[in-house]
């Protein structure tokens, strides 16, 4: 099945048309949003962190606890239909979870064709780092995932992206 990443302002679409079982929110602290019709309160993971790669003071950074427990709802999912995966632009704390995903369903699959399959899904994609560099040590990939962003090739800034789609299996 596919997981589905995209910027906030296209949720509601995604969540309508493609009807994910699942979905998972990663927005600024100050910015929280209702689970959308169509999506299980059980089944919508939100998170309220800034999208930052190292500690900054006022600022919420991505931690291994938020990272360990993303790695477990996205266990949680069977599967049996997409899930969606949000933040606000869809380029940076979207695409990271989504790469993290990929890896811990593909253990097997290297880590450099996930990142490249996601550049070729997505021009403006740019993992937040600090997710990817969290997700790679829970899932004892040796540091192969940052290894992986930086044979992704340079993204295309963009305000936000448009939606796409990864296959979930390999």
């Amino acid at each position: 099945m596919k997981i589905i990443v995209c910027p906030l302002s296209h949720v509601e679409g995604v969540v309508k048309a493609r009807k994910p079982s699942h979905l998972i929110t990663l927005l600024d602290p100050d910015h929280p949003i209702q689970t959308p019709r169509g999506i299980w309160p059980d089944r919508h993971f939100t998170a309220g962190v800034h999208d930052i790669s190292e500690e900054v003071p006022g600022f919420r950074a991505p931690d291994e606890a938020l990272v360990e427990r993303l790695i477990g709802f996205g266990r949680s999912w069977d599967a049996q239909a997409p899930i969606l995966v949000h933040c606000w632009a869809g380029i940076s704390r979207s695409t990271a979870t989504a790469f993290a995903l990929a890896c811990d369903r593909n253990p097997e699959v290297e880590e450099t064709e996930i990142a490249k399959e996601i550049r070729r899904r997505s021009s403006y994609a740019l993992p937040n780092r600090r997710i990817v560099s969290l997700a790679d040590g829970l899932l004892g990939r040796r540091g192969r995932m940052i290894a992986a962003l930086d044979a992704m090739g340079p993204h295309e800034p963009a305000y936000e992206s448009e939606p796409f789609e990864l296959d979930a299996l390999w």
